[in-house]
């Protein structure tokens, strides 16, 4: 009786021991794409392909979102290493309807190089990395992103710089009407028409010209102001319960 009473715990034994060691090698499930899904295009991205996984959300390489400053921006003002914080006005979906990022995210980037403005009219160029995606819940996310511009960099855009070159140019003009006016009235009030013939060509050519060959323009942003970001490498994202 005593033998048989033995033998049972043993059997017990080993069943719980072969149990423990299944569980302990049991492997965590292997990662499968389900299906291809889309974001909605924005100008200039390379992809909108967002693979949807058993485990995760993958937006593919190429892929742009917008962003918003969370405060003003001033070149001037900031240094290579500081932080920026911008947010991301809208939820992001997919075409399918997935949601991907929850509205009122924070993305988070850093100055990687400014250039100054400079001569001859070489606007300013502010570098980022945009680097994670804090969501509301304070969930994290890893990302590697770039402005999506031509040199991958924040500057004024063309009409700005067209309004500071006409800026010079009307105004110079103005002053060269007025000079060549007052030097056309003192000997002969009838010349007046010479004068502004004659002051305003020669103001405006003055301008446009001293317009070209000062420093560029500062980069400006407000509050708000919105960017488009384009993704250097796919971005690994949580599954989110609606």
């Amino acid at each position: 009786m005593k033998k048989l009473i033995a033998l049972l715990c043993l059997i017990c034994m080993g069943t719980s021991g072969f149990a423990q060691t299944c569980c302990d090698n049991q492997q965590p499930p292997c990662e499968e794409v389900q299906r291809y899904e889309h974001t909605f295009y924005e100008k200039g991205a390379t992809s909108n392909q967002v693979a949807i996984t058993n485990l995760r959300n993958i937006v593919c390489k190429g892929n742009a979102l917008k962003v918003a400053f969370n405060c003003k921006f001033k070149s001037e003002c900031a240094k290579a290493g500081d932080t920026i914080n911008f947010t991301l006005p809208d939820a992001l979906y997919t075409e399918e309807g997935t949601l991907l990022i929850p509205a009122c995210s924070t993305v988070i980037a850093d100055i990687i190089r400014i250039e100054k403005q400079r001569f001859p009219n070489k606007n300013a160029r502010v570098y980022l990395n945009f680097k994670c995606i804090v969501f509301p819940d304070n969930t994290t996310v890893c990302m590697s992103g770039k402005p999506l511009t031509k040199d991958g960099s924040l500057k004024e855009g063309p009409w700005m710089t067209t309004g500071k070159l006409a800026l010079y140019t009307i105004g110079l003009g103005c002053v060269g009407a007025g000079a060549g006016t007052g030097f056309a009235f003192i000997p002969n009030p009838a010349k007046l028409g010479v004068g502004f013939a004659v002051g305003i060509p020669v103001g405006c050519t003055v301008g446009l010209i001293t317009g070209l060959l000062t420093p560029g323009l500062k980069y400006h942003a407000k509050k708000g102001e919105n960017i488009k970001v384009i993704l250097c490498e796919p971005m690994s994202l949580p599954k989110i319960c609606k």
